[in-house]
């Protein structure tokens, strides 16, 4: 048994204001075989662009404010908040309150969603997450 903590992994910066810290999954220090966990700080106006993925997912708000879009539908988010998202759904979260949003995601199966390279290579943009929930 060995015990880990977050705040020592450095994590990815997204061009989409927010950094994810894989904390269970390939290329974080525990890889468990069937799910992927993460700790994601999203700065103010920063956001996870709208995406979907084969994956069923949870996100847990741990800090901050925030608005989820599912399909068509926008919810508020705040501290304690979590919601389930099905397979292949579109979603979107974005902070848009004064502070940091931290939460904590964990799909499954496991794998590395492809919305991740996808913003890493310019596909999906900060502008276009902006605008899907100021609708």
């Amino acid at each position: 048994m060995k015990k880990y903590n977050v705040f020592d992994i450095k994590g990815t910066d997204f061009p989409a204001g927010r950094n994810t810290k894989v904390i269970v999954g390939p290329g974080a220090p525990v890889e468990a075989e069937g799910f992927v966990m993460g700790y994601v700080t999203i700065y103010p106006g920063g956001s996870v662009p709208l995406h979907s993925h084969e994956q069923e997912e949870v996100y847990l708000i741990l800090k901050g404010n925030g608005e989820i879009r599912i399909k068509d539908k926008s919810l508020s988010v705040k501290k304690g908040d979590y919601v389930y998202i099905s397979p292949h759904q579109e979603h979107h979260l974005m902070n848009n309150g004064k502070e940091d949003l931290v939460m904590i995601f964990c799909y499954a199966p496991k794998g590395v969603v492809e919305h991740w390279n996808q913003e890493k290579h310019g596909h999906l943009k900060h502008k276009e997450a902006m605008q899907c929930c100021q609708e």
